[in-house]
């Protein structure tokens, strides 16, 4: 679909409620023409490893569960929820009762574990307007679209989005949407440190600034990396992973410092730059949030879901 179109769209989206039960299934809505129709699925039975695998290769942040047989959405699995299973939150009980913190043994567990079965998600007559409305609302960077028979037909993305306004949003400032309250961490935070960080404030990633700075204020930071979700899930999905232990220690693999996994050269935004230049940025580097910058200092994070909330003012 071309960008114009999809502008064109977005300015005339309808600002009505929405209600998925009550809607006729009788014309396909402008949702899917956006969607991406190919979706890479897995079975509950998947193994997490599998799961963290599949994401890693595809670049991919979650993968929609399905039904073998029927092919109907039975829930999803993100990297949130294989952090949070790794270390990072509630889930990680399950390591730490039912496997007694073995990690080579946990990570064969089934995906069934740790998904999410209550999903938002789309029909296949939903609009644009329906899907960057669900998503601000419940905070999430993806939506299955199902049919009339609850198969999936598609799913449609925060990066979706994004990708579709590189170029487009020649108006908006990133100062006007950027984060200013940027949580960061230092290099010598342990990975199993970045993922609680990640999970408690539902972050894909982390700025990592000097630790030699003096004060907490974002100005007097210095940037220095940056890590994220799919870099600790390449970590762990890599055999140097495993090369150096001792046992089978979940806690001995997730206390390598993130220095081993971050990014050192940073792409970064300066505030006055144009949505529709970030957005194109993050098409042609393949990333989905820069740190903004300014002569040297940390000022905030933009990313894909502030490209959303750029949309939503559109219309406003």
């Amino acid at each position: 679909m071309r960008r114009k179109d999809t502008i064109n769209i977005v300015k005339s989206m309808d600002r009505g409620p929405i209600e998925f039960e009550s809607r006729s299934f009788e014309h396909e809505g402008d949702v899917m023409s956006i969607a991406k129709k190919e979706v890479v699925t897995i079975p509950q039975t998947a193994t997490i490893k599998e799961a963290a695998d599949i994401m890693v290769k595809n670049k991919f942040r979650r993968l929609p569960i399905t039904n073998p047989g029927t092919g109907k959405l039975l829930g999803i699995v993100t990297s949130m929820d294989i952090l949070d299973f790794l270390g990072g939150g509630d889930k990680f009980k399950i390591l730490e009762e039912k496997y007694q913190d073995n990690f080579l043994a946990a990570i064969n567990e089934s995906v069934k574990k740790i998904m999410a079965r209550d999903v938002y998600h789309l029909s296949n007559k939903d609009s644009v307007n329906d899907a960057v409305e669900i998503m601000l609302k419940n905070g999430v960077g993806a939506l299955p679209v199902i049919n009339a028979d609850e198969k999936i037909t598609g799913i449609v993305s925060e990066r979706d989005f994004a990708l579709l306004m590189a170029g487009v949003l020649t108006d908006e400032l990133v100062e006007d949407f950027m984060s200013t309250d940027v949580i960061t961490t230092t290099p010598g935070t342990p990975i199993e440190g970045a993922s609680k960080i990640m999970v408690r404030n539902k972050l894909r990633r982390i700025p990592v600034v000097g630790e030699e700075r003096r004060t907490p204020h974002p100005e007097n930071e210095k940037l220095v990396g940056i890590v994220t979700a799919t870099d600790i899930l390449e970590f762990l999905g890599q055999s140097k992973a495993f090369n150096n232990m001792t046992s089978n220690s979940a806690a001995e693999i997730l206390d390598n410092k993130i220095t081993e996994i971050m990014e050192n050269e940073v792409v970064t935004t300066a505030p006055n730059s144009r949505l529709g230049a970030v957005c194109e940025v993050m098409e042609n580097k393949g990333i989905g949030g820069m740190p903004v910058v300014k002569d040297g200092e940390l000022l905030g994070i933009i990313t894909e879901s502030d490209m959303l909330k750029a949309i939503k003012t559109m219309n406003d």
